[in-house]
């Protein structure tokens, strides 16, 4: 029951570095405020790519 309940939280890490990938530009303008967007998206790809890869790789372990 336990590593079903933990693979579950791994997949959602892992559907929330996806998200953060896919819509970070969105994100960017509902949250930050600040004049330079392009380097904010830039960084919230990045953060998603490795949330997202970290998630893959503890899902294959």
């Amino acid at each position: 029951m336990l590593e079903i309940i933990l693979e579950t939280i791994k997949v959602i890490i892992l559907m929330i570095g996806v998200i953060m990938i896919y819509d970070a530009r969105s994100i960017t303008k509902k949250v930050f405020s600040f004049g330079d967007q392009n380097e904010a998206v830039m960084t919230l790809k990045i953060v998603g790519f490795i949330i997202s890869t970290v998630a893959g790789f503890l899902i294959l372990m």
